[in-house]
This record gives structure tokens, sequence and C-alpha cells, in this order.
């Protein structure tokens, strides 16, 4: 597998290792288990004095100071790699035919073969793994390179049934961000819908302010395909996130002051708070109130986009030697563009968007979700919509 995707030439890639060498020199130690059984040593018992004669055993603990130390007895360092001392040594045991305790060297029930295997043998929940990894090339774009040898292993020939792969490392976290941050943000809405609901004391105007939050993601992802920007899972979703408390903010100034303007209509002309107005009052009221609050949503955007633009430049300014040396050394770039630009920039791209679409879709939203109520009521409930131009109103006053 490592070869195939070398043969590939991948850019980004610095150099692939695998963590477990299958060319390590060991030693197979063969216990002869008819002979062993016939003097009642077990293979357990030979494979124990083998390896307290390596790694030792543990024999007490010795304790100076109020330390503890560990005393292990094993061969010295000069018999431990001789393998004629470790399996000339005697193996204790007693004799099931006389009962008496006997000795005999480890060499008369056990062969030893030199021989090659694995450097370890890992597992991860109880299946075995080997781990094929690589660091980045600079300029290496990590999510590419992963999504490029997926492409590529789909014509690994040859896979085993029985060998899964699996993609780890940074884009294992970068899947757990997301998951995490998609989360986030859905739950946001759905606490942002609730709250609305109970605000507005309806469905409707909620309804098309959270349309207008994923209608603003147009901005988003048009500005990163059209600039080339890579989306940065965890600081790109912040951005989101961040920019859907603006889009919200900047719809409930507009449908609120919109309603209120409604609603101060109804009252100038007598209808009660179930009707409705006529078709050009409340076009007229939408607009006012499109007009009014247009000063607000701008200003609210733009301000916002100025005061990212520095984030998202990574414009930096030494305030201490501008007041000392009067010499503000301002330069841009650094380290904190890397990590805060993304964000800046999703915020920038999502506002130029949904700024339209606060003060052009949503009243015209408002006004066609309006109509369609004025249209279900006079056709399912049987009523007719009260539609009072200003000479009946005035006849009706005298």
């Amino acid at each position: 597998m490592r070869d195939y995707i070398n043969a590939k030439s991948i850019a980004g890639i610095d150099e692939l290792k695998i963590d477990v060498n299958k060319a390590k020199p060991a030693m197979l130690v063969e216990v002869d288990r008819k002979k062993a059984g016939e003097l009642g040593i077990g293979t357990m018992q030979v494979g124990q004095q083998l390896r307290n004669a390596v790694f030792g055993a543990k024999a007490g603990i010795y304790k100076e100071d109020g330390e503890d130390y560990d005393i292990y007895v094993r061969f010295n360092q000069d018999d431990k790699y001789k393998t004629s001392a470790i399996f000339e040594q005697r193996i204790t045991f007693r004799d099931q035919a006389s009962g008496q305790i006997r000795e005999i060297p480890i060499s008369a029930v056990a062969k030893k073969k030199n021989n090659s295997g694995f450097s370890a043998i890992k597992h991860d929940k109880v299946k075995r793994v080997v781990l094929l990894y690589s660091a980045l090339a600079p300029g290496g774009n990590a999510t590419a390179i992963v999504n490029q040898i997926q492409k590529e292993m789909e014509n690994f020939p040859s896979l085993p049934a029985t060998v899964d792969v699996d993609y780890t490392g940074e884009i294992e976290e970068q899947n757990k961000q997301q998951s995490f941050l998609i989360g986030a943000f859905f739950t946001g809405l759905a606490l942002i819908f609730f709250i609305l609901i109970f605000q507005f004391n309806s469905v409707s105007k909620p309804g098309i302010i959270m349309l207008a939050i994923f209608l603003s993601l147009i901005g988003v992802f048009g500005g990163i395909v059209a600039t080339g920007d890579s989306f940065v899972i965890m600081m790109t979703m912040m951005g989101i996130i961040s920019l859907a408390g603006i889009v919200v903010n900047n719809g409930v100034v507009l449908l609120d002051y919109t309603q209120l303007l409604i609603d101060r209509k109804k009252v100038e002309k007598g209808l009660e708070e179930d009707q409705y107005l006529e078709t050009s009052d409340l076009k007229n009221a939408i607009i006012k109130g499109g007009k009014a609050r247009l000063r607000p949503v701008l200003l609210t955007a733009i301000t916002t986009i100025l005061g990212l633009i520095p984030l998202a430049t990574g414009l930096n300014i030494n305030f201490f030697t501008l007041v000392n040396d009067f010499n503000a050394n301002i330069y841009f770039g650094g380290d904190n563009v890397i990590f805060w630009g993304p964000l800046a920039l999703t915020v920038i791209y999502g506002l130029l968007v949904a700024t339209f679409l606060t003060l052009i879709v949503v009243p015209a939203l408002f006004f066609i979700v309006t109509k369609c109520k004025m249209w279900l009521r006079k056709k399912f409930s049987g009523k007719k919509v009260v539609e009072l131009n200003d000479e009946m109103a005035m006849q009706i006053d005298k």
C-alpha cells in the first residue's frame, strides 16, 4: 500500500512511513510439548523462565527516604545477550513419577530458531492495526491530500476483505470538530427559532429569518470559491455561527418595526387584530419599514466588515513603540491571520450577501407570506378579508 501511494506521486506528502517494522530480527522458541508434558513442565513455565532471565523478575521493594524502588533479579549484562547462557540455565520442576525435585536445562525441552518478525503488534479496539503516516510538505493541505488518497485507494488492487482502511490523524480531528460545530450550529438555530416564535407570536416571521440565514451561506461558500481560500473546519464554522447571529439581529429589527407600522395602520383603520390590511397599505408599510431600517442594517454590516478587515488581513500595529518611539511598525501577515483569518473572511463574505437579503429578500418574503395568509383565510375559513381604502374608511367614520 505504501509503494502504491508513493507511485501516485501525490503532492503534499513529505515521506510515507510505517510504524511497524516487519523485518526485525527475532528468535523463535519452540517447546517440545510432548517431552515437556512427560516431565510435567508447562510451556508457561518455560516462557516465564526465559522472560525472567532477560527482563528480570520482581523480588521485592527497597525503601529509602520515603521512596520505593522495585528490586528485579535477572541475568547480568553480559550473560543476558548470550543464547547459550540463557538456554543452559536450569529449570526446576517436580518429577511426576518419583515426586522428587529435578532440574534440567531449558535446551532439553525447547529449541531456538532465528527469524524475522514484526517490531510490534499494535491493537485498536481489539483489532490489529498498522499505521501508515507522513508529515505535510510545505504548503500542503491535509484535507485535499486525504481526499486524493481516498480517490486513489478506490483502485487499489487485491485489498483483502479482512483488511479495513481508515483515515486518522488531522483529518480525524477535523471530522470530530465538524460534527461538533454542525451540531452546535443547528442547536443554536433551533433555540433562536423558538425564541423568535415567542417574540413574534408567529411561525412565519421566524421562518423567514431562518431562511435568510441559510441563504446567507451562499455568500460564504461563494466567497471561498471565488477567492480560492481554504475551508478551515473549525474557524469557518465558527464564522458561520457568528454570521447567523448578525443575520437574525438585522432580520428581527426590520420585521419588528414593519409589524409595528402594520399594527399602527390597523388601529388607524379601525381593524381587529386578526384582520389584514389591503394590499396597497401592506406594501406601503413594508416599504416604509425598509426605508426606516436601511441605515441601521447598513451601519451594522459596514462597521462589522471594517472591524474584521484588520483581522482578515493580519494588520499589526505595535502601540508600545508607537507611543515611545513614534514608530508603529505596521505590517501585514503573521501567525494570527492564519488562525483568525478564515473566521473573519467567512463573516465578511456572508455579510455582503446577508445585507442584501435582509433589505430585499426578507421584506419580499414577508409580503408574499402575508398575501398567502390572506388567500388561505379567504378560501378555507369562509371569511372575507377586510380591505378598506381611504374613502370607505371616511364613510364609516361619518
